[in-house]
């Protein structure tokens, strides 16, 4: 587990498993319990979040970083990495230091050591992480049937309430 204060929850899955879809639907559901929720998804694109043309990429461009947009609405910071490394999930979680979160939440990552929940399409024929992952906690699966090791927990990918409420009662208690 990562050395951090805020709890931190990941889902690992296979490119087309749906765990972007799952979070967004995970956390309103999160949210209605009054927990306080950070994000991170891991991105194995190089991306732009400003355009060409706008101020903030013409700063950025001449060589600002980290650039800052704010507004009454939101604040999005800019910061350009020197070279360019895989980031480390570690190395991100300082910028959730000081707001106040009850839990962040890991989209990508899956080869980091922190406690995970696995989603898993039958349909996709896709071999499961958790034999080669002790970090895997649960299973999200559509399978009607799959046997798990006893530590580990069988939820329905399709039910995200169950999952919420796994979060909530057993992850979040099991880590304060």
């Amino acid at each position: 587990m990562l050395n951090n204060s805020i709890p931190i929850l990941g889902f690992a899955a296979a490119s087309g498993t749906g765990k972007t879809t799952l979070l967004t639907q995970l956390i309103p559901l999160l949210k209605q319990q009054g927990l306080k929720i950070g994000l991170i998804k891991h991105s194995h694109h190089n991306f732009e979040i400003d355009k060409p043309g706008k101020d903030s990429f013409r700063l950025r461009a001449a060589g600002a970083s980290p650039v800052m947009l704010v507004s009454s609405h939101r604040r999005a910071v800019i910061t350009e990495f020197e070279q360019p490394l895989e980031p480390r999930l570690a190395e991100q979680l300082p910028a959730f230091e000081n707001m106040g979160l009850d839990l962040i939440l890991v989209e990508g990552f899956k080869a980091e050591a922190f406690p995970k929940i696995e989603l898993h399409r039958t349909e996709l024929n896709n071999p499961f992480f958790y034999p080669d992952d002790a970090n895997i906690i649960a299973v999200a699966t559509d399978a009607a049937e799959l046997a798990l090791p006893t530590q580990m927990v069988k939820l329905d990918l399709n039910n995200p309430q169950m999952i919420a409420e796994f979060v909530e009662t057993i992850f979040l208690r099991k880590s304060t």
